[in-house]
């Protein structure tokens, strides 16, 4: 397992306070971060399993300006809408401290 945390923060947006009232959350992960990494990283900082990990790439999005010079209004990110086991319910903005070993 790597060593660095793969959650970089929770995305609060009206879809996914919505999804947090049925288990689901939703982070923004790291680009190298994998459903195994993102798993084992929600039992370390809030002590809950996660039931099921679906990792998603969204599109940088663009716009361009006169003389071909291009704006980016959106970067590419890489987020992680987690499920968690037993119907559980956590505090995605708070980070339970981690057992330094």
């Amino acid at each position: 397992m790597k060593s660095i945390n793969p959650i970089i923060r929770t995305l609060m947006t009206e879809k996914a306070s919505q999804q947090q009232a049925k288990g689901q959350y939703i982070f923004q992960v790291s680009k190298d971060a994998t459903k195994i990494d993102v798993k084992n990283a929600i039992r370390e900082i809030y002590g809950v399993e996660a039931d099921k990990v679906r990792i998603m790439i969204t599109p940088k999005k663009e716009r361009l300006l006169a003389r071909g010079r291009v704006w980016t209004k959106r970067p590419v990110i890489k987020k992680a809408l987690v499920s968690i086991k037993d119907k559980k319910t956590i505090d995605p903005n708070k980070i339970k401290e981690s057992k330094k070993k």
